[in-house]
């Protein structure tokens, strides 16, 4: 009765300071007011994956935070009451959604997918920890076991965010994504030229109109969060007058023409132009003397790929 009972203490301070950390932790109710300009937030797809390799980040510290503080409870509560793993992470589940509800109602966070799951990683190594170790009596062996068990489960956990992640990918010329219509760009023996009176050597490629428009159009479906990067301007022996419009599945994303080259002398080149997953297609109309060179991308990638 006396194991039971410290169990049990155990179980309750445990408790009462992660319901602490979750609603009144980390200055909550200061920044409350924050949450309330913002709305209610309901993150319901996971954004990333719950624990990578360590980093000197604090990014790293509040992922590994989000499943280890969970750990004990995988242990703890299955001492309290013999429950089967399905029954136990069944409520588990259960409760973490509702606190997380309540953490978005109360403007004291948000609900959160990333740290539900975060959190049930953790309620499950507990699991298996409590399995290995505490079962039956307790020694020292079954502890190191326990300890090590632990420690094994979370460099899985790890290791699978590791081949799960995406990375951005190294820079690659624009021509690269295959093209569904519309003109190529020069990409053998370009030009020089001068602009502002520097000379411009592009390296792959080089978008220009020689006639009334031209129009380069890539398929992108498929690709996730693609940056775009691409160099523009007017070249000082041409009639200072041109645009170059951006579209993505026919809305305008960004025109740039000459009174806003004109505007834009400190303009920091290449321009960054991010694309979405959801984006299928991205054209470029460029019509007068305007010209973009060295256009290139990156896009999020497993390591793998």
């Amino acid at each position: 009765m006396k194991r039971q009972h410290l169990i049990t203490t155990i179980t309750i301070i445990y408790t009462a300071l992660t319901l602490y950390f979750m609603f009144l932790g980390f200055n909550r109710l200061e920044h409350r007011s924050n949450y309330m300009d913002a709305g209610y937030e309901f993150l319901i797809i996971p954004s990333s994956v719950p624990l990578k390799f360590p980093s000197f980040r604090f990014s790293w510290l509040y992922n590994f935070g989000n499943i280890a503080a969970f750990i004990p409870f995988g242990i703890l509560f299955p001492l309290l009451k013999q429950v089967n793993f399905r029954k136990f992470i069944s409520w588990f589940i259960i409760v973490i959604l509702g606190l997380e509800l309540l953490q978005s109602l109360t403007y004291l966070g948000t609900f959160d997918a990333d740290d539900i799951m975060s959190n049930t990683i953790g309620a499950i190594i507990g699991y298996v920890v409590y399995k290995v170790g505490f079962t039956s009596k307790l020694t020292c062996m079954k502890l190191i076991a326990s300890c090590s068990t632990a420690i094994l489960l979370l460099v899985c956990v790890m290791c699978v965010s590791e081949i799960l992640d995406k990375r951005v990918s190294s820079k690659q010329p624009l021509q690269h994504i295959e093209e569904t219509m519309g003109k190529k760009p020069l990409t053998k023996d370009i030009p020089n030229f001068t602009i502002t009176g520097d000379t411009i050597e592009p390296q792959f490629n080089l978008y220009s109109n020689e006639d009334t428009s031209e129009t380069y159009t890539y398929n992108v479906e498929g690709k996730e969060e693609l940056i775009f990067y691409l160099n523009l301007g007017i070249p000082d022996t041409e009639e200072f007058k041109g645009k170059v419009t951006i579209y993505t599945d026919d809305s305008v994303r960004i025109q740039i023409d000459e009174e806003y080259l004109t505007e834009s002398r400190t303009l920091e080149m290449p321009l960054e132009i991010p694309l979405f997953y959801e984006t299928k297609e991205m054209t470029i109309v460029i019509t007068g003397n305007i010209k973009l060179w060295d256009v290139v991308f990156t896009e999020l990638k497993h390591w793998w790929e």
